[in-house]
């Protein structure tokens, strides 16, 4: 079996180039002519995959070659491409930079693994025929990358352009599908993690048009669409399906809560559809908005911003203190980076402090440069509740708090740092009652035996109150 659907890949000589902004401008203009895109976002970003999600109306699927293998990330992306028209994959950073020498895990291996042709991002910035050199050493650097097109960024004016599209078409063999000029003004400011999270912009929707108009303005759709198409097929070894559930939810099956919104929304798709297919019912729960906690037997609190919402959660004491309260009655719950940060004593913003839950002996203080930034290799060396000793685990990390051990409380951790930094650079993973709390994001298409952990836990939760009911 083949897969034939058309496909590109959006990626640049360097971060900061403009890959989100295109790539959100031609799903947008896409879609105004009724195309369905299936977006994917390669690597572990969360803030440019809620963009992608915005912009496309459907999940953005991270496609991430350190956290899956290479089966796992061809049925990902299989499975969440079928009733598309076209699939759209943003790279990240520069196109070869990986992990290694060998360009491992880069945006190049992964356009290569999905028979991708690529739209190469350059920066024209004070530079004309050189362009068209540094095309050529890429192409001559990898002549298995299927380099199909040109996009040129921050173009001066006509003549820069003319010359630097004679030089490309004259030297590489490939065309120039674009050609945007240097914007003095952008609707996308960003902070210290990249863009601003599209549910903190109060005009988001008009963020999305501007990409669009500018797409529409300077690039060549119908030769974009065209190299998409022209994507060779990807033999399907195995059975392709579009995940749904398998175990249908019924009045015994476990009640999971996520906490989403405006402080809690970096969640990947597989992680909650994981836990659906399992047989869970879903609850979705407001840390800010919500005066109580639901029913649940278990609770998972994904990652984002609490500092940014620190007022809000804070002011929320009810929610915060019946959270403390099930926690301390057993309730498992799972946190990953904002949600660990949500469990402690006390976040610190800019010196001033604001309480948060309390259910893990730790405050902490937010700094202006990141302590942990980065894939991260953990080994589980202690008893919790959610993975066996021995397991190893995955992910990555990014953040800027540093946690500090309120008063003379002792913490136990369960996973050691191999890579990454963790809590203190050899230690990751709080685990005090069926609280399991931590630096790292887990990516459950990588690592499945996430969701039965927590599906598990919450199995094991609701018994033990079905006999101290009965």
């Amino acid at each position: 079996m083949l897969f034939t659907k058309p496909r590109i890949t959006i990626g640049a000589l360097k971060g900061g180039s403009g890959k989100t902004i295109i790539s959100l401008g031609l799903i947008a203009a896409w879609r105004e002519k009724g195309n369905r895109i299936a977006p994917f976002k390669k690597g572990p970003d969360f803030i440019d995959a809620g963009w992608l999600t915005f912009a496309a109306a459907r999940p953005c699927y991270n496609l991430d070659p350190f956290m899956m293998n290479n089966k796992q990330i061809i049925q990902s992306f299989i499975s969440h491409s079928g009733d598309a028209g076209l699939s759209l994959i943003e790279g990240n950073r520069g196109l070869f930079d990986g992990l290694d020498v060998e360009g491992r895990c880069s945006t190049a291996e992964l356009a290569k693994l999905l028979k991708t042709p690529v739209i190469l991002i350059v920066d024209a910035t004070m530079t004309t025929r050189t362009v068209a050199a540094v095309i050529k050493g890429c192409q001559a650097f990898d002549p298995d990358l299927n380099i199909s097109g040109i996009i040129l960024n921050r173009v001066a004016g006509s003549r820069q352009e003319a010359l630097i599209t004679d030089a490309i078409e004259k030297y590489c063999g490939t065309i120039v599908v674009g050609s945007v000029p240097k914007l003095q003004d952008t609707a996308f400011p960003e902070r210290h993690m990249g863009l601003v999270p599209y549910q903190e912009r109060e005009h988001a929707e008009r963020a999305i048009s501007w990409t669009r108009e500018i797409v529409e303005k300077y690039l060549q759709l119908d030769a974009i669409w065209r190299i998409a198409s022209e994507a060779e097929d990807i033999e399907i070894k195995f059975q392709s399906q579009r995940p749904g559930t398998t175990v249908k939810p019924d009045n015994d099956s476990p009640q999971i809560g996520f906490i989403r919104d405006k402080a809690f929304w970096f969640y990947y798709p597989e992680n909650l559809e994981q836990l659906e297919r399992m047989g869970a019912r879903l609850v979705e729960v407001n840390a800010i908005s919500q005066d109580v906690l639901p029913q649940l037997d278990a609770l998972y609190i994904g990652g984002g911003f609490p500092e940014i919402q620190a007022q809000a959660l804070a002011d929320n004491h009810t929610f915060r203190n019946a959270l403390r309260e099930e926690i301390e009655k057993g309730l498992p719950v799972y946190a990953e980076c904002g949600g660990f940060m949500y469990l402690g004593e006390n976040l610190v913003v800019d010196g001033k402090t604001y309480p948060m839950v309390g259910a893990v002996p730790i405050a902490f203080v937010l700094g202006k440069r990141p302590q942990g930034h980065g894939y991260t290799v953990l080994e589980v060396n202690e008893l919790n509740p959610y993975y066996p000793v021995g397991e190893i685990l995955k992910g990555h990390e990014f953040h800027y708090s540093k946690p500090v051990l309120t008063g003379e409380a002792t913490v136990d951790f369960v996973f050691k740092v191999r890579r990454g930094h963790g809590v203190d650079g050899e230690r990751d993973g709080i685990c005090m009652k069926n609280v399991l709390a931590t630096f790292t994001h887990i990516h459950a298409a990588g690592n499945p035996r996430w969701s039965k952990g927590l599906l598990k836990a919450s199995l094991e939760y609701r018994r033990s109150n079905s006999r101290k009911n009965g």
